[in-house]
């Protein structure tokens, strides 16, 4: 214990002498670190207050008299320089930022001249790509362009040829001058005057003055003798009158030669007799023509030279056009009697009403045959009539006085239009040929035919030795029936068979024939023409373009493409032509189509390939002539090229002919709506131009700034507002296709190339968008016109549309004006009208 205490209190005591000393040094330091730096702080004060302001060394010093100091002046050098050189780096770095920035735009630039090389590089390529083509396909033809051949005319007092061997012996080799009549000459025609003859003043004033009316509306009618190609002459019909007999063949013979471009034997005449009776006069049997050709209705077999003289149709409507609305429809196809005949012969009449039925032909071949079939003709009708297995009608005697009739012919009956009345509710009408051999062509037995080809009875011709109206022309196989008078007994058989189809197609190629060669005295001048022309090999003159006359107007800022329309999915939609617009090929082949073709094409139902009314015997559209030296060739539409551009024709090969379109737009006042869709055709493939028809009287702003989509835009002014211009054939459509389109349609780009590509595939018909129906309501008695998205659809309307150039010629120059005229009066009506013309063309549907 004592231990323990002894070592605490012996420790005690340092303890505390420690924490004594460190208080005191404690103490010490606090001293020294608070009160030192006051005590010096004043110390200093004192001195610099007691030396004066000059002797100062710590305070402030004036003029800079710190920098006096070396350390001081060091720092000083050494502020300044960074100052310096920080100034320097400032400058550097807005230098340094102000090259990236022109480095930049030199990027951007480059970049963007980087962009229009691969354009030009682009177009280069396709600009190469189409000279290749182009150079392929002037290869490929192989034949070089030709400048038209210098015509060559005869002198005027040319040297007469030999005569022929005989009057039959006349051929268009032998007795016509092909050196009047180049490709090239255009067929003129010099008519003479009705007054520079002696028999002008004896002819029928309702004929004379007929053939006037149509000399004047010909455009192959010249008034310069020296370069024509044809003369005509009228010599018939003729009025007989006791004062005035007919001259005798020897003085019409003088008469003839007395013509002032007679050249002693009439080479490159023509004498066209009309008739418009069923009894008319020959008088040119007996007469000498020489080289002149012969058009008349009444021929004998010594006197007609075949494929040298014409038979024409007789003059039914001399001055007025028939009535369209009474002219009976087509269908139903059969009608009440199955035939009917209506006629009377007075030299076989008798014998045959008396005479026992007839024998059969076996015991007709034992023996002699019959001189005259007449006999047998009338007995085996009137058996078929007594039969009652079908309703027919057949009279051999007239209740009224019957026509003068020339010998051995069959004498008409009654009143034009009460034998109208029996043949429209008749299916076929008997002509029955004359019974004289010899008489190969009469102007009753035509009568007959035209007035059963105008009510849409379907002519059975008994005789096949008979001569139709330009048979060695038209197909007459296709409207008629010929029979020979030895198959009388199968007649009934042979009628009985026919299919309503085969019906109907020739009741239609009929109704053609008669509209186009035989209704008006001007079809029958010009197809008189167009015989003569096509037997020479002339192509037809070309029909009239519609001229248009430009707007002038400015084109603003480029138009943008709208990314709706711009947005086609996978579809690839070709590509966009960078070269000048391409107008379809020129068509090169009128001459092939006049010669060659004219047996092949002649007389088929109305459509395309075929006849054209104005022109009558012209197998194709007349226009076709003149597109040697224009753009807007037509080739046949019956057929499609198919695809939509070049690819199509690359991916295909041989000589399909790559092919754009015209858009045509009709507007009226509506600008803002007009731009708008205009600019939405930027970048449209195959697009050659935009016609814009202007149907306002009102012309468009002066500040009106229309939209540069790469390609023409023409603006053509109207003569009056009407639904019609749209389908005028403007001279500024250089292509066979064309989209008609409204000003407010909206239309993607792949719809359009989708329906180009559908067009080409049917150039016949039209593919368009918007579609309609209309059908006969039975229990209305009206018709039903609706515009319901249904599957049924007849119409596509052409708001927005393919359809080929050759239909607006139709359409324009064709089509009968009263329904233009009632397009003008609805103001409306304009597609359903186009629609029905080329459906009653083509027998197709349109294709939506």
């Amino acid at each position: 214990m004592q231990r323990n205490g002894g070592i605490v209190g012996n420790g005690g005591q340092p303890w505390v002498l420690r924490r004594v000393r460190l208080t005191w040094l404690s103490f010490m330091l606090f001293f020294i670190l608070v009160f030192f730096p006051l005590i010096a702080h004043y110390y200093l004060t004192t001195i610099d207050e007691a030396g004066g302001p000059d002797k100062r060394i710590f305070g402030p010093r004036p003029g800079g008299e710190l920098c006096e100091a070396k350390h001081v002046q060091d720092l000083c050098r050494i502020r300044e320089s960074v100052s310096e050189e920080l100034l320097q780096l400032e400058a550097k770095r807005q230098e340094l930022n102000g090259e990236i920035a022109r480095l930049n735009l030199r990027i951007e630039a480059c970049k963007r001249s980087i962009d229009s090389a691969k354009q030009d590089l682009l177009q280069l390529k396709n600009v190469i790509s189409q000279t290749e083509h182009s150079y392929k396909e002037l290869m490929a033809q192989n034949q070089p362009k030709l400048s038209l051949p210098v015509r060559l005319l005869p002198d005027k007092d040319d040297p007469g040829y030999p005569p022929p061997k005989s009057p039959q012996s006349c051929r268009l080799h032998s007795c016509f001058d092909y050196a009047r009549c180049p490709l090239t000459s255009g067929f003129p025609v010099y008519v003479y005057d009705t007054g520079s003859y002696p028999w002008g003043e004896k002819l029928d004033p309702l004929v004379k003055q007929a053939f006037a009316s149509s000399v004047k509306s010909s455009v192959y009618v010249t008034d310069n003798p020296n370069i024509a190609c044809l003369y005509i002459a009228l010599v018939g019909e003729i009025q007989e009158s006791p004062s005035s007999p007919l001259a005798s063949p020897s003085d019409l013979e003088k008469q003839l030669k007395a013509l002032p471009y007679w050249r002693s034997d009439g080479h490159n005449h023509l004498l066209v007799h009309l008739s418009i009776n069923s009894l008319t006069q020959n008088f040119l049997y007996n007469v000498s023509t020489g080289r002149a050709a012969v058009a008349q209705s009444t021929f004998f077999e010594r006197q007609y030279r075949e494929g040298f003289d014409l038979v024409v149709s007789p003059l039914v409507h001399a001055l007025s056009e028939p009535n369209f609305l009474e002219v009976p429809p087509q269908v139903p196809v059969k009608r009440k009697y199955l035939f009917t005949f209506q006629g009377e012969k007075v030299e076989s009449l008798r014998s045959s009403l008396l005479e026992a039925p007839p024998q059969s032909f076996e015991e007709e071949m034992e023996g002699d045959p019959p001189a005259d079939y007449d006999d047998r003709i009338i007995g085996t009708l009137k058996a078929v009539q007594d039969s009652h297995l079908d309703q027919v009608l057949v009279e051999f005697t007239c209740k009224n006085q019957a026509k003068p009739s020339l010998p051995t012919e069959w004498a008409l009956c009654g009143k034009r239009e009460d034998r109208l009345e029996v043949l429209k509710v008749s299916t076929f009408a008997l002509v029955i040929s004359p019974g004289d051999g010899q008489l190969v062509a009469s102007a009753g037995c035509s009568m007959r035919l035209f007035e059963a080809l105008e009510v849409g009875a379907i002519p059975v011709v008994l005789g096949d030795h008979s001569k139709l109206p330009y048979h060695h022309l038209i197909r007459w196989s296709e409207a008629v029936i010929m029979v020979p008078k030895p198959r009388i007994t199968e007649l009934h058989f042979l009628l009985r068979s026919i299919s309503d189809n085969d019906l109907l197609a020739m009741r239609r190629q009929g109704r053609f024939l008669w509209e186009t060669y035989f209704s008006t005295s001007e079809s029958i001048f010009n197809t008189i023409l167009a015989s003569v022309r096509t037997s020479i090999q002339i192509p037809a003159a070309p029909i009239r373009e519609e001229p248009a006359q430009e707007i002038p107007h400015k084109a603003g800022k480029l138009a943008g493409t709208d990314a709706n329309l711009a947005d086609n999915g996978d579809l690839d939609l070709g590509p966009v032509e960078v070269e000048p617009p391409y107008a379809s090929p020129r068509f090169l082949r009128n001459f092939t189509y006049t010669a060659a073709d004219v047996y092949r094409t002649w007389n088929r139902a109305p459509g395309p390939f075929h006849l054209f009314p104005h022109t009558p015997l012209d197998p194709v559209l007349p226009s076709e002539a003149k597109f040697l030296g224009s753009g807007t060739g037509f080739r046949p539409i019956g057929g499609g090229s198919g695809g939509s551009g070049k690819e199509f024709q690359a991916a295909l090969g041989g000589n399909v002919p790559r092919e754009q379109f015209t858009v045509v737009m009709l507007t009226y006042e509506r600008e803002e709506v007009l731009m708008n869709s205009l600019e939405r055709l930027n970048g449209l493939p195959y697009l050659n131009k935009v016609v814009v028809v202007w149907n306002s009287p009102k012309p468009p702003s002066d500040d009106l700034l229309w939209p540069d989509i790469g390609l023409p835009i023409v603006v053509v002014r109207t003569g009056k507002n009407s639904l019609n211009n749209r389908f005028l054939p403007w001279d500024a459509i250089e292509t066979e296709a064309i989209l008609s389109i409204d000003d407010d349609a909206h239309l993607r780009h792949d719809e359009i190339m989708f329906g180009f590509r559908v067009w080409r595939e049917a150039r016949d018909r039209i593919v368009g968008f918007p579609g309609r129906f209309h059908a006969w309501d039975l229990n209305h008695q009206s018709w039903l016109y609706n515009s319901n998205y249904s599957c049924e659809l007849s119409m596509v309307l052409t708001g927005a549309a393919f359809f080929h150039k050759y239909y607006a010629y139709l359409y324009s120059y064709v089509m009968p004006r009263a329904i233009r005229d009632m397009v003008d009066e609805y103001i409306n009506c304009e597609d359903i009208a186009m629609n029905f013309l080329v459906s009653h063309i083509t027998r197709k549907p349109p294709i939506k």
